[in-house]
């Protein structure tokens, strides 16, 4: 989103300087979950509308929550969707999330829709949100838009074997290794194959200088990661919320049953 008063330093920037960020990934609806991250001092989230319902109304709300608490949104979007890519950025996500990214020319096509000309293809507009409602001038619209962090999901086999070019593509920011899409594209092999490919996908990446997003179920994942050299720790909310769920649901009964003996 165009920025005005204290100026912002973006998540490209942040990566550039060397940061390592964290971030929770979210399904619609979860505002509350989004204030709670800015609370809790997570620098992103990333709202799930390729897998989540992707209602932009809704987005809205949770964009406006996340600006309230200082913590950017990156969107994940579905395949091939430049028009949901445009209403996503015009209502101020600071980046995108494009999924099975199989080739260059994906990779080529998740960067046009993400930037204005020449960089892109996207729809000019500076009276969305965004764009401060027009209150912006144009020259500014666009050097804010130029911050957009655009990370390109490796989800198949093919996509490892092309990783190369599909980090090197211009204006690709970030690679984010789909392990579940990749396990099922592989036929659910032995763990070890697909950890290969997405070993072969990082180092592609940062081969490339883009920074690796990983999404880890634990915080023991999510250092390992880190010591692997992934700027990008972003964590499975569905997966830690059941997790503790579990563990309180199992610790009650077990302190009952004790209680009773």
């Amino acid at each position: 989103m165009t920025a005005r008063g204290t100026p912002h330093r973006s998540l490209k920037q942040r990566l550039a300087d060397g940061e390592r960020l964290r971030g929770i990934l979210l399904r619609l609806p979860s505002e509350t979950l989004v204030e709670m991250a800015g609370v809790a001092g997570f620098d992103y989230v990333v709202i799930d509308c390729e897998h989540g319902p992707a209602d932009t109304a809704l987005l809205q709300q949770h964009l406006t929550a996340a600006a309230a608490h200082g913590i950017d949104v990156l969107v994940r979007v579905g395949s091939a969707e430049p028009a949901l890519a445009l209403r996503c950025l015009d209502l101020g996500a600071a980046g995108l999330i494009h999924p099975h990214v199989d080739s260059r020319e994906d990779a080529r096509r998740a960067v046009a829709a993400s930037h204005y000309p020449p960089w892109g293809e996207r729809g000019f507009a500076t009276y969305s949100r965004a764009g401060r409602f027009g209150t912006v001038t144009a020259a500014d619209h666009v050097a804010a838009s130029r911050e957009t962090l655009v990370v390109a999901m490796v989800e198949t086999r093919r996509a490892c074997a092309d990783a190369d070019a599909i980090a090197g593509t211009q204006g690709v920011d970030a690679v984010l290794v789909g392990p579940a899409d990749l396990a099922a594209d592989c036929g659910f092999p032995e763990p070890c194959v697909v950890d290969g490919l997405i070993a072969r996908a990082h180092n592609a990446a940062r081969a490339n200088k883009r920074a690796v997003m990983t999404i880890v179920p634990t915080l023991d994942a999510a250092r390992a990661a880190e010591r692997q050299g992934a700027q990008l720790i972003l964590y499975n909310m569905a997966h830690v919320l059941v997790a503790t769920l579990r563990r309180l649901a199992s610790s009650d009964r077990t302190s009952a049953a004790e209680d009773v003996g």
